[in-house]
């Protein structure tokens, strides 16, 4: 099974949580998509109560596991001692177990894919410290895309890497007033654009004097 043959023309496509093939967010998905022929794969962060990072895209293991645990009121050990459940039949795998960023990195790292990294949590100044650095000892920040619905994250990741590549997330009410994009553009943000706000008119308007 690999990448869907479309003619995508300049258009990069992104492993969303992974590949289809495998559970979301895991290492199984991690490895299908840098084996096959996407861009970019995307994930979800979340900080645990040790201040680690990992890997999910709720702050509950319930729906993954069906063990009710909170990600910041647990430890890293905590949340990976649970077995999470295969997609397909909801049976638990040896080798589904909630990821460390690190690892994620390492993985889009070895498969050269960017890595698109959300984050859920909110940062303090010392998890997003901690969090550049990270990228920065596996020399992939240049190769890293951050984005988040919370502005403060983007804002306190720029803090400790200024040239990092930021992406502010925008839902499908979003309205791209002049003030709002005024701000985007004096912070140097990315927008990470809803598909039903994608318009001409908007891009059009705003684009050019912008870039």
């Amino acid at each position: 099974m690999n990448t869907i043959k479309i003619d995508r023309k300049n258009c990069k496509l992104v492993a969303h949580a992974g590949h289809g093939l495998e559970t979301e967010n895991t290492i199984a998905g991690f490895i299908a998509a840098g084996n096959r022929d996407y861009y970019a794969i995307e994930t979800d962060m979340h900080v645990t109560k040790d201040k680690k990072f990992v890997i999910l895209h709720n702050d509950n293991m319930l729906a993954i596991s069906g063990v009710d645990k909170v990600v910041k009121d647990s430890t890293l050990e905590e949340l990976q001692a649970i077995p999470i459940y295969d997609k397909y039949d909801g049976t638990f795998r040896s080798d589904l177990r909630v990821p460390e960023v690190s690892e994620y990195i390492k993985i889009c790292k070895k498969y050269e894919k960017v890595a698109v990294l959300e984050i859920k949590a909110k940062l303090t100044d010392e998890d997003a410290e901690n969090l550049t650095e990270l990228f920065k000892k596996y020399e992939y920040l240049e190769k890293a895309i951050f984005i988040s619905f919370k502005w403060d994250n983007l804002v306190r990741v720029r803090k400790f890497a200024p040239d990092c590549k930021v992406q502010f997330l925008t839902g499908g009410e979003m309205v791209f007033t002049d003030e709002f994009l005024d701000k985007v553009a004096a912070n140097k943000f990315d927008l990470d654009i809803h598909v039903w706000t994608t318009t001409k008119e908007v891009i059009e308007k705003n684009a050019p004097k912008r870039h």
